[in-house]
């Protein structure tokens, strides 16, 4: 098996499940001094409870750990949000090859965020594909697929906690039928390739010239991360940073520019989208909790007219 991520885990604990042998745990290593945090990894973790072998090379393409992946003679290598590029040498060292877990229905977001911006997008529909790895991203021929409904209020988060989960049966479904020699792959529709690559910390900008739907998709495909971030610049020139939590389309006219605000009551921020209006229904300012529209105002003077920016400042 080939993981780092929360993602990997019940895919790697499941494959103790079938009556097939783990020989070996390949993991990213871990990361310290300046920059970066000490994080646990629970896959080794899991795997060191179980007494198989973990390998943690800083680059799985070198020819030094290509000889040591040769080492586990395994028949089949399992892939899933590893977070390293595998080379044809080393995809070819298995007998049955390689294949990897993805998060999306292939050939639809391809690349490393397929999650976020298939609830950015707003599809209503995702799911997991498996597939043999080739040296093509997210290329090869398609081994299994199961689907999943998007909840209208799910976070990108919270969806990717259901489809680690999905992924497990799958996962053993189709390493039982590359055993058994009964597997059969679908070559992927090449016309219907999306890409997903990889999100900045800039593409949480809350895009508020979008259509209502989009708007409330963007917000729930960012959380946890890169955050839905706003920046409300008031009247009197003032500028106060917020990350917009949850939204809901209202049927409300609202005047001037998509971003423009309108204040109800000092209780309730609508603001203008490109086709009509949002209700705020929990924000978070720069360094405080997250709270209340009714909270917020009672702290800041904010007013009918003030307007989110366009665009994150530089």
């Amino acid at each position: 098996m080939f993981g780092t991520g929360g993602f990997a885990l019940p895919t790697f604990r499941g494959l103790y499940e079938t009556q097939h042998e783990v020989v070996g745990l390949v993991t990213q290593p871990e990361r310290s001094g300046q920059g970066h945090h000490e994080h646990r990894n629970p896959l080794k973790e899991s795997a060191q409870e179980r007494g198989t072998p973990v390998f943690q090379p800083v680059k799985a393409n070198l020819p030094d750990s290509i000889a040591r992946l040769r080492e586990f003679q395994a028949d089949l290598f399992v892939v899933a949000a590893y977070g390293q590029i595998l080379s044809a040498e080393l995809l070819g060292i298995p007998r049955l090859g390689a294949i990897n877990v993805h998060a999306s229905l292939l050939p639809k977001y391809r690349g490393a965020a397929p999650i976020q911006f298939a609830v950015i997008n707003g599809e209503t529909e995702t799911g997991i594909t498996i597939f043999q790895i080739e040296p093509k991203l997210d290329a090869g021929p398609i081994l299994g697929i199961e689907k999943i409904a998007i909840g209208p209020k799910e976070t990108y988060g919270e969806l990717e906690v259901r489809l680690a989960q999905l992924a497990v049966p799958l996962t053993q479904k189709v390493v039982d039928a590359l055993a058994n020699g009964t597997a059969q792959p679908l070559v992927q529709d090449a016309s219907q390739v999306t890409k997903a690559g990889r999100l900045k910390k800039t593409d949480g900008f809350v895009p508020w010239h979008k259509s209502s739907y989009l708007v409330n998709a963007h917000i729930r495909g960012v959380q946890p991360w890169p955050k839905p971030s706003a920046i409300l610049r008031l009247k009197d020139g003032r500028e106060l940073r917020l990350l917009i939590l949850e939204v809901e389309a209202r049927d409300r006219a609202l005047s001037g520019d998509p971003g423009t605000i309108e204040v109800i009551n000092r209780s309730q921020m609508f603001v203008k989208t490109g086709d009509g209006c949002v209700e705020i229904l929990s924000l978070q300012p720069d360094g405080k909790r997250a709270m209340s529209p009714a909270d917020l105002l009672r702290g800041h003077h904010i007013q009918t007219g003030d307007c989110f920016l366009s665009a994150p400042l530089s």
